[in-house]
């Protein structure tokens, strides 16, 4: 990865501080890029640094996005947004993170880094963001027609052949 944005993840949560910036598609690593039809835009993101109810300093991160994919049905472009609002809470000791994700499954939480790379982190929400299998809600009847119109039907492949058989 290239050019990382690092902060000490306890004292910018101590501190309270915030971090707020654009981030161009095309500057996100390939594991992201993979899923993209295009690496146009941008994305916005604001890292802000706090203590939870509990006391424990977090991270809330914040991105927005217009992502180009490309649709499973008929492999054009589509327009997919990122929003995401999500609260990272920071552990110093391995045992005390793992003990409180069992006992709370929704709690998203790493164990605190010097330097952490918040670019690594912005993209670890998108990739958990994307959907599985994009697709238009309505891809357009011309272009479904085409593809369908594009592959003999299987089932009417068998019945031919079950037929031929049978004589």
């Amino acid at each position: 990865m290239s050019n990382p944005i690092l902060i000490d993840s306890l004292k910018f949560a101590r501190e309270g501080r915030t971090l707020a910036g654009k981030l161009p598609v095309n500057a996100l690593d390939e594991r992201v890029h993979s899923d993209l039809s295009d690496t146009s835009g941008e994305v916005d993101y604001t890292t802000e640094g706090f203590r939870d109810r509990l006391g424990r300093l977090s991270l809330r991160l914040v991105l927005k996005a217009r992502l180009q994919l490309a649709c499973q049905r008929c492999m054009t472009g589509m327009e997919y947004r990122v929003e995401t609002d999500s609260v990272i809470t920071l552990f110093t000791d391995p045992e005390k993170l793992e003990l409180a994700c069992e006992q709370d499954e929704s709690l998203d939480a790493i164990l605190a880094e010097p330097e952490l790379d918040v670019k690594a982190l912005i993209e670890d929400e998108i990739i958990m963001d994307l959907p599985l299998s994009p697709k238009h809600d309505d891809c357009g009847s011309d272009t479904l027609l085409r593809a369908k119109a594009d592959k003999p039907n299987p089932f009417a492949v068998l019945a031919a052949l079950k037929t031929s058989k049978s004589e």
